[in-house]
């Protein structure tokens, strides 16, 4: 009885804990981040972390990598599912400039998914199961609005 009471508490401490995390990241760190990137489009963040409108309106920062006309996102919490059906049509702010594109999270091609990640994610420990190592989105940039528009207008 005494260790089915130990293992309920920890499972209640658990979840506990859980929650504070992403209470944490959603409604403090979050909201920084978004506001530097912003209001601060030549600073380092905003050099690692775009934000994304997501089809579902919902923005969120995010970890980038751009080459060429594709940037490459990887997503460790559940909103890459916005994009299991097929390609999604998104809005990214990267470095002050609004792109928009369309995005498609790669399900079915782990060698890509590996080779990316390399460089957008260099310091993942190599002993991390792929599993525990998030999805990744690749977006084609389509459009480029004018400079004067800004993620925030729409």
């Amino acid at each position: 009885m005494k260790k089915r009471n130990w293992i309920i508490g920890a499972i209640i401490l658990l979840a506990i804990l859980l929650f504070g995390l992403w209470y944490y990241a959603e409604q403090v760190s979050n909201p920084k981040v978004v506001d530097e990137i912003i209001n601060n489009p030549t600073g380092e963040r905003a050099t690692e972390v775009t934000l994304i409108e997501l089809p579902s309106g919902r923005s969120v920062p995010a970890n980038y990598l751009q080459e060429d006309n594709l940037v490459f996102i990887g997503v460790d919490g559940r909103w890459w599912r916005e994009f299991e059906t097929g390609p999604k049509q998104v809005q990214l702010l990267i470095r002050g400039t609004v792109l928009r594109g369309s995005a498609a999270v790669v399900l079915d091609d782990p060698n890509y998914t590996k080779d990316i990640f390399s460089r957008l994610r260099p310091t993942v420990p190599k002993w991390l199961p792929d599993w525990l190592n998030g999805k990744l989105i690749v977006i084609t940039v389509v459009d480029t609005p004018p400079a004067t528009e800004n993620i925030e207008d729409e």
